[in-house]
């Protein structure tokens, strides 16, 4: 029942970069256009291979992030 960013979240790996038309994206880049709200939003380029290297100083934030996903309302 879950869609969007966040996935579908059915244990289906194949499945999860569903994009709003219905089709499958094979790369993060590419699914994250899909939903661009605006065509005045900027299309990203493709993410940098080592993001945790790239962005270490970020790694609490990002924890914190996905504790919110691990969190009851999502189990």
């Amino acid at each position: 029942q879950v869609r969007g960013l966040c996935g579908t979240y059915n244990w289906n790996q194949q499945d999860e970069f569903t994009t709003p038309a219905g089709d499958v994206e094979t790369s993060v880049t590419a699914f994250a256009n899909k939903f661009r709200a605006s065509s005045d939003c900027p299309t990203l380029s493709p993410f940098p291979l080592e993001p945790c290297g790239t962005f270490a100083g970020r790694r609490e934030l990002a924890e914190a992030a996905c504790a919110v996903l691990h969190s009851p309302p999502f189990q």
